[in-house]
């Protein structure tokens, strides 16, 4: 007889729904709660367990934003609970509003004595009984509940919301308590159901006209028959037997193959603030070991060291526990880094301290190096990492996110990537396209259809498990794994660790295909913009961070003072959590960026006083004026790395009233300014040409329209270009300073509800327009940007990124040239013809965006713009809204080592001290195009000198690193400061100073040893 498939789909779907899940449970018996709700913040055990607890009844709500309330269940199981093929369980429903893992209510379940069970989500509700009943068979358990919010807005993700800040989330409960009780859980019907979720799951994904569907929907529909609606316990065998012959077909030989790696993406920020994160780690790291008890094939990888800290520091018993299993190699941690950063703002020595803090601490405490880059989610990757990466260790990278590109997808799922120094790292995606995947057939079908190396290669890596504190990998999702071992139409799925998968996979694919540069992700890319104060913070404590190393380093060399290794160790770490891509992105809720705010000034403040500390010591006493030049390059006279008289300015620099607008001008530059404040010329003098396009305006603030079409303090879209607000028109022009070191004039705007305070200046003997803004912001879903045309034919753009730059097109030849339309850059921006150039400076921002328009005369105009403030309303609603105070610079006739230069000196401005007189740079380089990055004491505490440098120019560098302190030998290291086998840069040392040849872009680390 003939069968129409989707009826039979039809029926199967309600024999599932009303028949198949409401059986998985016997029978139920409401244990007795108990509440106590904690009354700020969370409390340790010791205390919730002690607090007086109140009858709670089912149905009563509970839970104000962001708050803690303990629950105790207690009670007993009656007589013959528990009857054969069942296993009693605790099973606990908070009240979730929908299944979504992550962003509601959790629990951490505790016995009595403290020691945690497992964590409570959405998805994963019960407790194994004997986990939770003491010696007279009595259950007693506590359970610390957080009342976490629903910021996505149910998954949308863009609605502006008051819930992300307790300041305004109200006090209102947001949940009410569905139940707590013994429950049967019926194995073989739970079988039954895992069995029918695999072959639907298949089903799903198979031709409509293969035998292979025909034959698992008629194995379908058999088992209906089978199961009898009014006895589905009884009858469950049956229906497995039906289906049996249907998951005994093996895969074929040629089938997909998929290493199923348990895992469970955290965000140590993002929707939840830090504090919330540790609570997710253990709930989520309780039921993976819990798992593991049950199942000793699965292996779970687990990254962030900071995340790892934090359960240590919390549940000292539960990280013991996970130290025996990764002892076993079943919980393994991957990444090797402090957090999953981004990836594309840190600076280089904070990508590089990463890995030095990561692999420091999984060495430390639990005894292992990862040896891959775990990144799945970070928005879009450097092309300075592969280099970062293998100087850390590293052999193998993964992520999954240019999956998100809106435009272009990436060619290859396994390939080597090849860094800007040409340095390659192994590199896969999931063809999955995901690390939450659930093991279904969806999931299993798209990783082989997608997999890009179809013929040369057939092995993919999968992640498995509820991430975000969704509780990781589940039983459910084990079973699935255990039936599409080798299941006819399903790639064949394997449980392993990626370790295992790398290899297999780089047996399989030894001579891969290479991508080279950078790997943009063509979405998100307002991050480079969003909450500029967060990005503000990083970019001073980078720079301070480095100017505490070099100057407690000298101290500790020069002047016998104690390096202070706690407290740069912990500052690090704090900047380096900070750095999590979805803090420095500034895509999480408001909660999570005050609270960075106010530590990057707490870690300003201590390192501002650790480099004074240090600067009085070298500096000694007396009345002399010093300047000490943390820059890698003199200025003003000063040494690089050293201290001295600083000298003024060569020249002197003029000012004069021109019609209704200003001239400033030294022996380098004359710039004009009109009436509205705005450049309309800057005349190289040295080079006798004209910086600005014909007839254009410098220095010129743009208001854009910015409602992306989705995800709003992540994006921006191409759109926002349609609608262009010129702010060209000023409430004053006035002229405050006249020379003769320096020569200013303050422009003041007003625009919707906003004010900036713009400063345009010109110091003695500088090539260098400064800018500095002074801007109350309040617009809403709005762009500012800083734009600066400039007559130069320039088809590509140099940006700095960590360790050198990287080179992008300004026109939009391609469809990957069009979709670069913002770009991230560190310290500078260079734009050039031959023969001449000039250089963008910023002192802490991140996005930017350069292009050529065609001018009516025919020429070429290339346009750099620093993007310097957003207002996206989620999130945070308030984001950016207030006074920002951002510095930028147009540095004429430069090439890339003057941008090089510029972009040190905008970010390391001269510390001015008194003292005895001239402190020596405790390292000199003497070679061009070899910058240093950072001078410090050995991680170690040896007492060793470590200076990490670089190639800054694009070019082969050959120079002398030569130490003013006594050097016994010197070596070059890794990242880690471990002696390579085989140096790449140090080519011979003389008297303690070592010769170095770099090829561009080249990183070097070289420790030395005091005599």
């Amino acid at each position: 007889m003939h069968v129409n498939p989707a009826l039979v789909e039809m029926r199967v779907d309600r024999f599932v729904r009303e028949r198949l899940d409401p059986a998985t449970y016997r029978r139920r018996v409401p244990l007795a709660v108990s509440a106590w709700q904690a009354p700020g913040e969370p409390v340790p055990f010791a205390e919730a367990a002690a607090a007086p607890y109140a009858p709670f009844a089912v149905g009563t709500a509970w839970g104000r934003p962001w708050g803690t309330t303990w629950f105790r269940l207690t009670g007993r199981a009656p007589e013959g609970f528990g009857a054969e093929g069942t296993r009693v369980e605790v099973v606990v429903d908070l009240g979730y509003s929908h299944v979504q893992p992550g962003f509601q209510a959790e629990a951490t379940a505790y016995r009595p004595d403290g020691t945690v069970v497992k964590g409570l989500h959405p998805r994963n509700r019960y407790l194994p009984l004997a986990a939770v009943t003491g010696a007279d068979g009595a259950v007693d358990v506590l359970l610390e509940a957080s009342s976490n919010p629903d910021v996505s807005g149910d998954g949308v993700f863009a609605t502006p919301t008051r819930l992300g800040d307790p300041a305004t989330a109200g006090t209102d409960p947001l949940y009410r308590f569905a139940g707590a009780d013994l429950a049967e859980l019926d194995v073989r019907v739970w079988e039954l159901q895992q069995d029918v979720w695999t072959l639907r799951g298949l089903l799903a994904q198979l031709p409509e006209s293969s035998t292979r569907r025909a034959e698992v929907l008629r194995a379908l529909d058999d088992a209906v028959d089978a199961v009898d609606p009014w006895d589905v316990a009884g009858t469950a065998a049956a229906g497995r037997a039906a289906l049996a012959g249907a998951l005994a077909q093996p895969a074929s030989a040629s089938a997909h193959r998929v290493t199923a790696v348990g895992h469970a993406h955290i965000d140590s920020a993002w929707l939840w603030p830090t504090r919330e994160t540790a609570r997710k780690c253990a709930r989520t790291f309780s039921n993976v070991l819990a798992l593991m008890d049950e199942d000793p094939d699965l292996v779970f990888a687990a990254s962030s060291a900071q995340q790892y800290a934090w359960v240590r520091d919390s549940q000292p018993e539960l990280f013991e526990r996970i130290k025996k299993r990764v002892a076993e190699g079943r919980f393994v941690p991957v990444g090797g880094m402090w957090v999953e950063s981004d990836t594309n703002m840190p600076g280089g020595e904070a990508l590089a301290r990463q890995f030095v803090a990561g692999k420091r601490f999984f060495a430390e405490e639990l005894g292992v190096e990862p040896l891959d880059v775990w990144l799945p989610d970070s928005f879009g990757y450097t092309a300075a990492m592969p280099q970062i990466a293998r100087a850390a260790g590293a052999r193998w990278f993964l992520t999954q996110k240019p999956s998100w590109n809106e435009v272009n997808r990436m060619p290859h799922h396994t390939f080597e990537w090849e860094g800007i120094d040409g340095t390659r790292i192994f590199t896969h995606f999931p063809p999955a396209d995901t690390y939450n995947s659930d093991l279904g057939g969806a999931d299993l079908a798209r990783a082989e259809r997608q997999f890009a190396e179809k013929g040369r290669a057939r092995t993919s890596l999968l992640p498995f498990g509820y991430g975000d504190g969704g509780g990781g990998p589940t039983r459910e999702m084990l079973a699935a794994a255990a039936r599409t071992r080798s299941l006819e139409g399903s790639p064949a799925v394997e449980l392993g660790g990626p370790h295992d998968f790398f290899r297999r996979a780089q047996a399989e694919y030894p001579e891969p295909p290479v991508w080279s540069g950078e790997v943009y992700l063509e979405f998100h890319r307002g991050t480079y913009t969003s909450q500029a104060r967060t990005k503000r913070g990083n970019r001073r404590s980078e720079h301070l961070l480095r100017e505490a190393e070099l100057w407690a380093s000298a101290a500790a060399v020069q002047r016998g003072t104690p390096y202070p290794y706690e407290a740069l160790e912990r500052l690090w770490r704090v900047v380096l959590l900070q750095q999590f891509h979805d803090i420095l992105p500034g895509s999480s809720i408001a909660w999570v960026h005050r609270e960075a705010e106010a530590r990057y000034a707490e870690v300003a403040a201590e390192l501002e006083e650790l480099v004074a500390g240090s600067l009085r010591a070298l500096a000694g006493e007396g009345g002399q004026a010093l300047a000490f030049n943390a820059s890698p390059f003199p200025r003003r006279g000063v040494a690089a790395l050293g201290g001295g008289s600083a000298q003024p300015g060569e020249g002197a620099v003029r000012a004069a009233a021109a019609g209704d607008g200003y001239v400033l001008e030294n022996d380098r530059v004359r710039l004009t300014l009109d009436g509205a404040g705005l450049l309309t010329s800057v005349l190289d003098l040295a080079a006798g040409r004209e910086v600005l396009a014909p007839g254009a305006r410098g220095g010129l603030l743009q208001l854009h329209r910015d409602t992306p079409t989705q995800w709003d303090a992540w994006d921006v879209d191409e759109h926002y270009r349609r609608h262009t607000t010129d702010l060209d028109t000023a409430e004053s022009v006035e002229l405050v300073d006249a020379g003769p070191q320096r020569a200013a004039v303050r422009v003041v705007r007003a625009f919707g509800g906003s004010r900036v305070e713009q400063v345009v200046e010109l110091a003695a003997g500088s090539a260098a327009v400064e800018l500095t803004l002074d801007v109350d912001w309040h617009e809403r879903q709005k762009l500012l940007k800083l734009a600066f045309p400039l007559d130069v034919h320039a088809d590509r753009a140099a940006s700095e990124i960590q360790f050198g730059h990287v080179l992008r097109p300004t026109h939009t030849n391609t469809s990957w040239d069009a979709a670069r339309f913002e770009t991230c850059a560190h310290r500078w921006v260079h734009v050039g013809e031959g023969g001449y150039g000039a250089a963008v400076a910023n002192d802490s921002t991140y996005g930017h965006d350069t292009g050529r328009t065609t001018r009516p005369d025919g020429g070429t105009t290339t346009t750099v713009r620093l993007s310097l403030l957003r207002a996206p309303l989620f999130p945070d609603p308030d984001a950016d809204q207030g006074r920002h105070v951002l510095r930028a610079s147009l540095l004429v006739g430069a090439g890339v080592p003057e941008a090089v230069r510029e972009g040190y000196r905008l970010n390391l401005p001269l510390r001015e001290v008194r003292g005895a007189g001239p402190v020596e740079p405790l390292v000199a380089v003497e070679g061009e195009g070899v910058v240093v990055e950072a001078v410090k004491l050995a991680e170690d505490r040896s007492g060793d000198v470590v200076v990490r440098l670089y190639e800054a120019h694009g070019g082969r560098a050959r120079a002398t690193v030569r130490p003013s302190f006594a050097a016994a030998s010197v070596t070059e290291t890794d990242l880690l400061e471990r002696a390579v086998e085989h140096p790449r840069a140090l080519r011979e040392q003389r008297g303690g100073a070592a010769v170095v040849e770099l090829r561009p872009f080249q990183i070097a680390t070289l420790r030395w040893r005091r005599a």
